[in-house]
C-alpha cells in the first residue's frame, strides 16, 4: 500500500542521503514530498557530498542541486504517513526551526514511521524524541543522542537499527540496510 512520506531537507543536506531515499521510495510506489523551510516547490537546495577518505572525519564537496516538490509552509504533518530526515550539514540549522521541531514531534506523538540517517539525529535530539530509544547516527552525533536520553547504537557504517518505528543509520553506506528496514516498518 502506497504511503505519503515527508522528507525534510535543507541546504547542504548530504547528496546521497537525500537523492537515494527520495528516488527509492518513489520507485516502489510511495508519494514523497521533499520540503525545506523558507523555500517553495520548484526551488532547489544545494547538496553536499560527504566521503570517507581516511581523514579523522568526512570530506565535503559541493553536490547536486535537488529540486523541492513541496512548499514547507504548506506542509501539515498530520497528512503524512512517515518522515525521512537526511543527514549532512542541514540538520545543524534545521533543528533550530520551531516548525521543523513541531513536525518531528507530531510523527513521534502519532507513532508514525521515522527514518533518520547520519546527522539527522541532531534534529531528533533537538525535538526531544530520543529518550529511551536506540538511535544510530554519524559517530560525531553520539553525544547529542546520549544527552537527549537516547542509547547510541554503535554499529557498522553500512548497518542500520530499528527501534519501534524509528529507523536510523550512521551514513549513506548504510542505504541498503536503512531503506530495507524503513520499508519493512512502512509495510507493517
Amino acid at each position: 500500500m502506497s504511503k505519503k512520506i515527508l522528507m525534510i531537507v535543507g541546504d547542504f543536506a548530504e547528496d546521497y542521503e537525500t537523492m537515494v531515499p527520495f528516488q527509492t521510495l518513489l520507485a516502489v510506489g510511495h508519494t514523497v514530498h521533499a520540503a525545506c523551510p523558507g523555500k517553495k516547490a520548484g526551488q532547489s537546495i544545494a547538496t553536499a557530498i560527504h566521503d570517507f577518505e581516511g581523514d579523522q572525519t568526512y570530506s565535503e564537496k559541493r553536490g547536486h542541486n535537488f529540486a523541492l516538490n513541496a512548499t514547507f509552509a504548506d506542509i501539515k504533518a498530520a497528512d503524512y504517513d512517515a518522515l525521512v530526515i537526511p543527514g549532512g550539514r542541514a540538520p545543524e540549522y534545521l533543528r533550530l526551526n520551531p516548525d521543523v521541531i513541531a513536525a518531528v514531534k507530531h510523527f513521534f506523538d502519532a507513532d508514525k514511521p521515522v527514518a533518520a540517517v547520519c546527522h539527522g539525529a541532531q534534529i531528533l535530539a533537538a525535538a526531544g524524541v530520543l529518550s529511551g530509544r536506540t538511535c544510530s547516527a554519524y559517530p560525531a552525533c553520539r553525544p547529542e543522542v546520549e544527552l537527549a536520553g537516547g542509547k547510541y547504537a554503535e554499529i557498522a557504517i553500512d548497518a542500520a537499527v530499528t527501534d519501534g518505528k524509528l529507523v536510523t543509520a550512521p551514513a549513506w553506506p548504510a542505504h541498503p540496510a536503512w531503506l530495507s528496514q524503513f520499508m519493512a516498518v512502512l509495510a507493517a
